[in-house]
């Protein structure tokens, strides 16, 4: 039986975070889009620490619980291997795309355990990058393999407390970011190709199913793409 809730989506401003709100509010969920695009949404910089709580503060304030993280802020930065990426950009990759994931999940978790009644759901955005790399993406790859380390201890350490956590691991959805994959992308062979992409909206419908399971059951992990990109069998 579908469930709905208290909802908090990162990196809301557009794309991927801006679909999943959007389905999340038309399904009855009170949804609270965190990002740094609108002046609309709550203005939250997942790469800082205060900005983080405050979040989740006042969530707390308006709803006095939160049932679910959508934990889908992230930037792929500038590419390069690892001898050509700056310890600032390797930073700013790290910040957003790991760091400000546990950053929510450590407060979403803390009020999960202490409401009643008790538990909830995280749901991070890995990638195909979590399980492939490619070229020339090391910050961004380092960090999509970290989230799956973190989707696993989240899910196995909130057993106890009613707390599933289960990750979306995309490929290609069509949005402003994936606009130039079309006029095509760095392969592994060394060519470049243009890859086919897919409704955004079928990722928010994924979501959607993940977040209306009961707490009892959870899709641990979940790999949405475009039928046709070259992801099985890359390299």
């Amino acid at each position: 039986m579908a469930t709905t809730g208290v909802a908090v989506v990162t990196g809301a401003g557009s794309g991927l975070g801006r679909c999943i709100a959007r389905a999340l509010l038309a399904a009855g969920w009170h949804v609270a889009a965190a990002g740094r695009r609108e002046h609309a949404l709550a203005e939250t910089d997942v790469t800082v620490p205060e900005s983080v709580a405050g979040l989740f503060e006042a969530v707390y304030q308006r709803w006095q619980r939160v049932d679910l993280l959508v934990n889908n802020a992230g930037v792929f930065g500038p590419p390069g291997a690892v001898d050509e990426i700056s310890w600032p950009d390797w930073r700013h990759a790290v910040d957003t795309n790991l760091t400000g994931a546990y950053l929510c999940a450590h407060h979403a978790v803390r009020l999960m355990k202490a409401q009643a009644p008790r538990g909830g759901r995280i749901i991070n955005n890995g990638s195909i990058s979590a399980h492939s790399p490619r070229p020339r993406s090391v910050a961004y790859t380092a960090t999509k393999h970290a989230i799956t380390g973190l989707t696993k201890s989240i899910s196995l350490d909130g057993r106890a407390f009613d707390i599933a956590c289960g990750q979306i691991d995309i490929g290609n959805a069509a949005t402003d970011m994936t606009q130039q994959m079309s006029h095509g992308v760095p392969q592994a062979s060394g060519s470049l190709a243009a890859e086919p992409t897919f409704d955004a909206q079928h990722v928010a419908a994924a979501v959607l199913y993940m977040a209306g399971l009961p707490l009892d059951a959870n899709v641990q992990f979940l790999t949405i793409t475009a039928t046709k990109m070259p992801f099985i069998g890359r390299g």
